[in-house]
């Protein structure tokens, strides 16, 4: 989605309960930012190469809005099923086999012939990043405690921060010198490095398979959001709300209705607790969080297209467009939480996507004769100030939000949440990806003043659900 990891992925880790003693901490620690590294880095590179598939694939923009949401579709719906999965199987067990289907699947992405088998792969390359992803985390929470718990975890953010920024950087650098194929050989000496350190390294967790999974949780809500995003995806082409896609909304809404019933039915054993919306608070970060991530996916798809496709940007120049927001992130939000730590999440998640709507605004400047320290640059310090005052507070917020037994449940919601924001926004970017000229620049513009006016109602959910004086 972006080169930005939601914020709760390190509450996740916070939450996991320290159960190992004489580990081989930095080897588990590189494993685990390896292996997270996946994730971050091909959620952020293949955006760059939008524009080259297109054109060496003969790709309309239903199908550039798939090869982003084939991979955010499975790894939305499934984040909490991997966790679960390492639970009941181990969680060293479930990092590596995840690591390794995603693996083959970017191998696949790498040479796959035609448009159907590249967003083929792009599905089996989601399922493994949800596999995963929440057992890198658990295994880096519960290998480290005390201080040295929070040392490590500050310092696998700031590397997966790192990786996701300079991914689409190394990815445009290869666009340019060769093909977009090569962005996803990109993955595999990460992979194999990080099969390599947890076999050698991550202690063989025991198994907690007492309770089943909610299998069939996973499967209602990735049918439920695979049919609501393709019926979005050609509702927000050139075709419009065709009575098909009309028919298969309605047929999605109620699958996940359907979803929420049997979640409702399992209790405590569910894969989305529902009792977690019990809480206001919870409720409204949930919200916050699906509108402020949904409206940061549409930036991190749209800004490299529209400079590579109007203002004639190399890949390389297009990727570095947005490096300044997660490094702007990485050293402003130490910062931004020791003040809501102070002052409490409340004012800083209100006033946080304020400052972020303005940025984008300020994308309304960008047209076909862009400069990068004129046009880009400024839109994107003011986004990066925006999202530091809450990415931060929203961890606090989040952890705060729930009863102490909880937190890890809510972590990994609101993580998943974050993912179906990029998933939603991405589905509904039909319209400016078939776009051409100035006919796509003016979609860009109006796409830009919908995400401000989505980072105030962001802002005016977490003002109006968030009590006062803690989250």
């Amino acid at each position: 989605m972006s080169a930005i990891h939601p914020a709760c992925d390190t509450a996740a880790a916070h939450c996991a309960e320290p159960s190992s003693k004489g580990l081989h901490s930095t080897l588990v620690l590189t494993t685990t930012i390896l292996a997270s590294g996946l994730a971050f880095v091909d959620g952020s590179v293949v955006n760059v190469a939008l524009p080259t598939i297109a054109r060496t694939l003969n790709a309309d923009a239903g199908a550039l809005q798939w090869v982003v949401n084939a991979y955010l579709l499975p790894l939305s719906a499934l984040l909490l099923l991997g966790g679960a999965a390492g639970d009941h199987f181990g969680r060293r067990r479930m990092l590596m086999a995840g690591t390794a289907v995603f693996a083959i699947a970017s191998l696949g992405c790498a040479i796959a012939p035609q448009l159907w088998m590249l967003l083929g792969c792009r599905l089996v390359q989601g399922a493994g990043a949800a596999m995963l992803l929440p057992n890198s985390l658990a295994i880096l929470g519960q290998s480290f405690s005390g201080e040295s718990k929070g040392r490590a975890i500050g310092i696998w953010a700031a590397t997966g921060a790192a990786m996701g920024a300079i991914g689409p950087v190394l990815g445009g650098w290869l666009i340019d010198i060769g093909s977009w194929r090569g962005i996803f050989l990109l993955n595999l000496p990460l992979a194999a490095g990080a099969i390599i350190l947890a076999w050698r390294f991550v202690p063989e967790d025991q198994p907690q398979g007492a309770s089943p999974l909610d299998s069939g949780g996973g499967l209602l809500a990735t049918a439920g959001l695979a049919g609501l995003t393709w019926a979005l995806t050609v509702g927000s082409s050139g075709r419009g709300w065709t009575p098909a896609a009309l028919a298969v909304a309605a047929a999605a809404t109620a699958i996940l209705i359907i979803f929420l019933r049997v979640e409702a039915a399992r209790g405590a054993q569910a894969m989305m607790p529902l009792h977690l919306f019990a809480s206001k608070s919870f409720v409204g970060l949930t919200v916050f969080t699906l509108l402020l991530y949904a409206a940061l996916g549409a930036l991190f798809v749209l800004v490299p297209y529209v400079l590579i496709k109007t203002a004639a940007y190399s890949g390389t120049a297009a990727g570095a467009a947005l490096l300044p927001l997660p490094l702007m992130l990485t050293v402003t939000s130490p910062l931004a939480g020791a003040v809501a730590s102070r002052i409490g999440p409340r004012l800083p998640l209100a006033i946080g996507p304020l400052v972020v709507a303005m940025g984008f605004l300020l994308a309304l400047r960008i047209d076909a004769r862009a400069g990068y320290w004129t046009a880009v640059l400024p839109m994107i310090t003011v986004i990066a100030l925006g999202m530091s005052a809450a990415v931060a507070p929203l961890t606090t917020a989040v952890l705060t939000s729930v009863d102490e037994k909880h937190t890890g449940s809510a972590s990994g919601l609101n993580s998943a949440v974050a993912r179906t924001g990029g998933l939603v926004a991405t589905a509904l970017l039909g319209s400016v990806l078939a776009a051409q000229g100035d006919r796509l620049l003016a979609a860009f513009h109006v796409a830009m003043v919908c995400c401000a006016v989505t980072c105030v109602a962001a802002s005016l959910s977490a003002f109006a659900l968030l009590g006062k004086r803690n989250a």
